[in-house]
This record gives C-alpha cells, structure tokens and sequence, in this order.
C-alpha cells in the first residue's frame, strides 16, 4: 500500500508581504495547482491514502473559494482517503463539509484502518498536551503510523510534541506536521520521525525543495522525500570585496548565480567594499532584471572598507561621530566599525537595515 505525507499547505496564504502583489497573487494560485498535481500524482501512481498533517488552510476562517477548491479536488479523487489533521493555523471552521472519503481527528485518538496498517492521530489543545502520550494504544502487530503536528522535542505544550514519550510505543512511522522543510530523524530501534515540510516555498524563510512524502508499506515502512515544487526559493551570498565598483559587483553575481530561471531568488551581497555607491542593491537588483528570474531581490549587507585614520583629525560632523564611536570603552571593535559603517552610510544618505 502506498499513502502520501504532506503537511502545511497554507490555503489561502498572502504572501504580500514576502512577494509584490501581481506575484503573489500568482502563487496563491500555483499553490492551489501543486495541491491538485500532488493529488494527481497519488492518482496516477496507486496511492490510496493522503495524510494531511495539519494547516491545509492558512487560517482559522479559510476564503470560501480555497474551502471550495479543497473539498472539489477531495470530491473529485473518491479512491484516495484522505485523513486530515488540524494544525496550529486552521483549528476552527476549516472543515465544514461531510465527504465519505475525508477522514478527520479530533482531540482524542482517532484510529484508521487499511488492513495490518494502522493510522492514528490527536490533535494537540492546551487542555490535552501532558495527558495524550498515555492514552496512545498501539497493537506491535500492524504497521503503526502516527499523525502530529507541533515542534519535536522533549517538552509538553500546546504546539510541541515530546517525542521521548511516544518512544517504544510500537510507532512505525510519525507522520508530522508544523516546521516547514523537510528533515527526519529515528525515533527509537523501530520507527523514524519525519516533517514533509510545505510544499511550495512562500518567502525567503522557507528556501530549499519543498515537496511530499512517498510511503510505501508492505512489512515496513519506506518513505522517500518527492521534491515537487513548481518553483523554490533560493539564497545566494556572494563576496564582493574585491570589486572595484557597482559594474563588477554586477558582473561577479551573474557568473555565480545557477539557479533556474523559475526559481525566487535573494541575493545578498557580503564583504568590505572601497567604492561608494549607496544604491548597490537597486543597481544590482535593475541590472540583473534582464536575466529573466521570476522574481529576484538583491540585499546590500557590504560594509564600507574604512581608513579610520583618515577621520582622526577631521573637523566634520563625519569625523566627530567617528571619534565618539572609537572613544567608547564598552563596544567591541567589531562592533565599532560596523556602527561607523552604518553611520557613515546614514549620514551620506543612504538606507540603511537595523
């Protein structure tokens, strides 16, 4: 039998903060897309189950066309199950509709069957977080996958799971949801942890390939990660210490930037640069437009390569700010010359990130 582990989808999401409007716009729409290709997927190649492990929607009170659009495509596929567990985001009105084939928990245990593969889950209140470990049932003859969503670790609360309490229960595969890239670990001598992670990246906290989890059972569990995101979104930091002005910092990102043209790109431009330019990043950023990224930001993180002699005797307001800073006992010298480089950028006008 073969079943998919997704998690965090995010119906719904803005992304107006992350990307301008026209773009976001369009990924709210590839989001929903890579939902239905991944539905498409499990049709396509003999899944019989989709576990859903929390934030299908991106809030408690989903839009009514992503409500409308998720239960179609579950309408749609009656030969999958698909068993949907509430996250942190969609808690209340998320599910509203009875469909045969969408399966959902609650705060107790809820159990699943497919033969000898048995698939229970809980979501975690505030009232239940210290007492649900307890009341987990497991018979060690199936196949064991257990549904969570919640942060990992070795402490109780509202959205963490203590994975050293669902140890030596008889867990063949914990099935999580919460954190938004991929990873896994081993649970005990028999069974493992996985988060899928989200399926498509929204910002730039969520870089890397983003996809879902292929399970296949037969005495075990086998799980793979399907890397299956329409775009990802990618960080490249590049050096530019050695370029003599803004044309060579262009000049240096285009040869090292290989990402794929549909990618969402953020460059960040690091190191001490000896020229003035209080406008690299939108030079950069305008510059490499003629690439051909779907969308790709430039951020300035250089610092100003400083002859801090050269301000020692300086009747300027530049030169008063630069032996006050020098003058303090409590700042590093590393911070020191990255105060002066920033204050320097300010008082030249340019913008400068706190």
């Amino acid at each position: 039998m073969k079943l998919i582990h997704c998690a965090d989808i995010h119906l719904g999401s803005k992304m107006d903060s992350r990307l301008p409007s026209e773009r976001a716009e369009e990924r709210r729409r590839e989001l929903r897309a890579t939902f239905s290709s991944m539905v498409g997927y499990a049709a396509d190649n003999g899944v019989s189950v989709i576990i859903l492990a929390g934030d299908v929607f991106d809030c408690d009170r989903p839009l009514k066309k992503d409500k409308e659009f998720f239960y179609s495509v579950v309408k749609n596929n009656p030969q999958i199950d698909f068993l949907y567990l509430r996250g942190n985001h969609d808690k209340l009105q998320s599910y509203t509709e009875s469909l045969e084939n969408l399966k959902t928990f609650s705060d107790e245990w809820t159990e699943y069957r497919y033969g000898r593969i048995c698939v229970s889950g809980a979501e975690l209140t505030k009232e239940n977080n210290s007492l649900l470990y307890s009341s987990l049932k497991l018979d060690d003859r199936n196949v064991n996958i257990v549904v969570m969503h919640g942060l990992a670790g070795s402490a109780d609360g509202k959205d963490e799971i203590n994975l050293k309490k669902l140890r030596d229960r008889g867990i063949d595969y914990l099935a999580l949801g919460h954190l938004h890239s991929f990873s896994s670990g081993k649970l005990d001598g028999r069974g493992v942890y996985a988060y899928s992670g989200c399926p498509e990246g929204r910002g730039f906290d969520e870089e890397g390939e983003k996809g879902f989890i292929l399970l296949d059972v037969s005495v075990s569990v086998r799980a793979e990660f399907i890397p299956f995101s329409r775009r990802t979104v990618r960080i490249a930091e590049f050096d530019v210490s050695s370029a003599a002005d803004d044309y060579e910092v262009y000049a240096a990102v285009k040869r090292g930037l290989k990402f794929n043209k549909r990618d969402i790109v953020r460059v960040v431009l690091q190191g001490e640069i000896g020229f003035d330019n209080l406008n690299l990043d939108r030079e950069t950023e305008k510059r490499l437009e003629s690439e051909g990224y779907y969308y790709l930001e430039v951020k300035d993180e250089t610092v100003h390569r400083l002859d801090l002699s050269a301000y020692e005797k300086d009747i300027s307001l530049k030169g008063e700010f630069v032996r006050t800073v020098l003058g303090s006992a409590d700042i590093s010298p590393a911070d020191k010359r990255e105060i002066i480089s920033l204050g320097l950028k300010a008082l030249e006008g340019g913008e400068i990130e706190i």
